[in-house]
Parts: C-alpha cells; sequence; structure tokens
C-alpha cells in the first residue's frame, strides 16, 4: 500500500488554532511529516481554501507576506493536483455514489488522483474507505 496521504483544508488550519493546542500539534506534526517525507499532498483547493481561511476569516487574519511567505514554504511543495475535466467528472462520480458535496468529493478526488492511501480531515466520515483510500480524522483523541 502506498504511504502518501492527503491533507484536507482543516488540518492545515489547525496549526494557527490556538484554542485547541492538541489540534494544533497534531495538525503541525502531520504537515512536518509531510514536508519531511515528501508524502504528504494538498490539491489546488486546499491551497485555495486556506489561503482564503488565513486572510479573511480568522480573527486575526495573516498578513498577505505572511500568507505569501506559508504558500512558499509549505504549500507549493505539498501541491500536487490541479483542477482537470477528468478531476472534476471523478468528483462527481463520487459525489453521487457517496452523497459527498460537490467540494467534498472534490478532495476525496485529488486524494485518489494523487494515489494516496489515506486522506487526514475532519469534515468527512472516519474510517470511511473509497476504493484504495481510507479517511482519518487526525483528531480523534486529540478533542
Amino acid at each position: 500500500m502506498n504511504d502518501k496521504f492527503f491533507l484536507d483544508t482543516n488540518v492545515l488550519v489547525y496549526t494557527f488554532d490556538r484554542d485547541s493546542p492538541r489540534k494544533r500539534e497534531r495538525a503541525a506534526a502531520l504537515v512536518t511529516e509531510a514536508l519531511a517525507g515528501s508524502k504528504g499532498i494538498i490539491s489546488y483547493q486546499v491551497a485555495q481554501e486556506f489561503l482564503n481561511a488565513v486572510t479573511r476569516k480568522f480573527s486575526k487574519p495573516l498578513s498577505v507576506p505572511d500568507a505569501q511567505r506559508y504558500l512558499t514554504v509549505v504549500l507549493e511543495p505539498l501541491c500536487a493536483v490541479f483542477p482537470s475535466v477528468e478531476l472534476f467528472h471523478q468528483a462527481l462520480d463520487l459525489s453521487g455514489r457517496w452523497g459527498y458535496s460537490f467540494y467534498d468529493s472534490l478532495i476525496v478526488a485529488a486524494a485518489l488522483q494523487a494515489d494516496c492511501s489515506v486522506l487526514y480531515s475532519e469534515d468527512l466520515q472516519h474510517g470511511q474507505k473509497i476504493g484504495r483510500l481510507k479517511i482519518v480524522n487526525p483528531f480523534l483523541e486529540a478533542a
């Protein structure tokens, strides 16, 4: 089984969460592992959602220079899946079969396209297997 893993947006967001130290620590460990081992993957969608959240939705948003630095140091090295018609078709198929929203299905489709064995996400069904991909909520023990 491939040991590549996919990080959903919420994992990256939790690296900045001062209110949930256990989740922050777990998220930071996953991001560190992703960068160090070249096994962690994100998609363009995760990068977009994350940058929107940190620059607009945080109580203390990141400055543009800080967001650009994070983009260069963290998001760029991890970003391996980009939009394509094939990705959209796969997301629609997944949405129809599994009942996920289109945007959640894009995340799953991206993880499958990147040949990941694990998708870390707090927003999807923990333990569900979709083909070779297992969805894991990395924060269950960190709550």
